[in-house]
């Protein structure tokens, strides 16, 4: 059995506080574009965040290659064998190249069809249908920033996908404010700007990280590496990917149909469920950043054989995203009106958001069983299990219970949270178990196993 290796030089403050702050930078995206539509209208925030959820779900597809990737080259890298992660790491970029092209065209498509989809008001198509054409249009970059991105997070690089989140924030921002308010005599183009600035964002995140992926890893991309692809490498990605993208996509599936029923509650309850979702990812960015970085070193642990090790490992990162989580929710709980005036003063919204705000103190840790112990079962390869379990809780119990609180009884958008909280807590418990009962250990086995059977004879020898 190796030693930890990789894993050894790296800690879960050094990984995560990055990942924190890249992911932060990327829901402040959102959050900007929030404000400032903001200044519009409260109809077209509600439009915007119908819109970003399509965006969201893409990024999601995007992300079972993403995940995969990083997952299977943090084996290999935790086994100290570097010339199968690179194999791992252009097969992964390749892959999602072509899977970005496919949905950028559907989403700019029909973009008009998704949005009649959600219900979404017809006097809202006004907002909603630019942005979600624009930037569904550029989701191929996206697709591409993410198999970047995650390559750089399984070799530890954790910084550079944070500097390059936060340039595109700032190119979005600046975009924003040119095209929203006219500044420097450019045209008014209202969100239909706020959407053009996204795109210029997202084209420069791609130029930075082609840049830092070569310069990192050593990693060139040819074109044959966009029209070749090594099936072994991609089903071992799938493996763990597939199955990943699927609880991930049951989730913003499910999300995306009781937003619907915001929706048909009409205008001010869908704003009250968007200012509070937005609001909120703030928090969960703790959580996030915590499963990310719990995941790179799981994964490297499990490459390295230290599956005891791993295992304790998370035990200890549970411990401090209750922590922390608990503690951030109940500050954005206490400042909660303060917060909230920046986006709206409609009395009606503002009374909504703070109620919900309450819900959320229960919510949020059970959220992190969900988050942290998820990714580390996925470190392990054992990735099956969270997105059966998710799938049964989610619309077995969130999604009728949550039609039925909102539309049936006088609850309105909140029940649609008190059967957000009953789908976390579900969830969460039954993750928890999971990893307290090793039912992962076998899969743990088998990824250690993958990566002796394709590695040189030194590293192979050393499993």
């Amino acid at each position: 059995m190796n030693s930890p290796g990789t894993a050894a030089r790296l800690s879960l403050v050094g990984v995560a506080w990055p990942l924190f702050v890249e992911q932060l930078l990327r829901i402040l995206i959102l959050n900007v574009d929030t404000f400032m539509v903001s200044h519009v209208s409260d109809g077209a925030v509600a439009a915007l965040g119908v819109a970003q959820q399509v965006l969201v779900l893409s990024i999601i597809l995007f992300n079972f290659i993403g995940i995969g990737s990083s997952v299977v080259i943090t084996h290999h890298l935790g086994a100290r064998d570097r010339a199968g992660a690179d194999r791992i790491a252009a097969a992964a970029i390749g892959v999602n190249t072509w899977i970005g092209l496919l949905v950028s065209a559907a989403v700019a498509g029909l973009a008009s069809l998704i949005l009649r989809a959600q219900h979404l008001p017809p006097g809202l198509f006004v907002y909603a249908r630019p942005f979600l054409t624009i930037l569904g249009g550029t989701l191929f970059l996206d697709a591409q920033n993410v198999a970047m991105a995650a390559v750089l997070r399984a070799h530890g690089r954790t910084r550079d996908a944070m500097v390059v989140t936060g340039s595109q924030n700032l190119l979005n921002a600046a975009g924003n404010c040119v095209f929203l308010f006219g500044l420097f005599g450019a045209p008014r183009l209202g969100v239909t700007g706020v959407a053009l600035s996204g795109a210029f964002a997202r084209l420069a995140g791609f130029v930075a990280l082609r840049f830092l992926v070569a310069r990192r890893t050593g990693i060139w991309l040819g074109w044959r590496d966009y029209l070749t692809f090594p099936m072994h490498e991609v089903g071992r990605i799938l493996r763990i990917g597939l199955p990943a993208a699927g609880e991930n996509l049951s989730y913003w599936l499910a999300l995306m149909r009781v937003t619907s029923f915001a929706a048909r509650l009409g205008e001010t309850p869908l704003a009250v469920a968007t200012y509070t979702r937005t609001v909120m990812t703030w928090v969960i960015l703790f959580a996030i950043s915590i499963g990310l970085g719990t995941e790179i070193l799981v994964g490297h642990l499990v490459g390295a054989g230290a599956f005891e090790e791993a295992y304790h490992r998370l035990l200890r990162s549970v411990r401090t995203g209750l922590l922390l989580v608990g503690a951030a929710t109940l500050v954005f709980f206490l400042s909660g009106a303060w917060i909230f005036r920046a986006f709206t003063h409609d009395p009606a919204v503002l009374h909504g958001c703070a109620t919900l705000l309450l819900v959320e103190l229960v919510i949020e840790p059970g959220r992190v069983f969900n988050i942290v112990v998820i990714n580390s079962l996925r470190a392990t390869g054992d990735a099956r299990f969270p997105v059966v379990m998710g799938a049964c809780s989610m619309w077995l119990l969130w999604v009728p219970l949550a039609g039925v609180l909102s539309l049936a009884t006088p609850l309105g958008v909140t029940g649609i949270w008190i059967a957000m909280a009953c789908d976390e807590w579900v969830r969460g418990v039954m993750m928890y178990l999971r990893w307290k009962g090793r039912g992962w250990l076998k899969h743990a086995q088998r990824s250690r196993d993958d990566v002796a059977a394709l590695a040189s004879p030194e590293v192979a020898e050393s499993a």
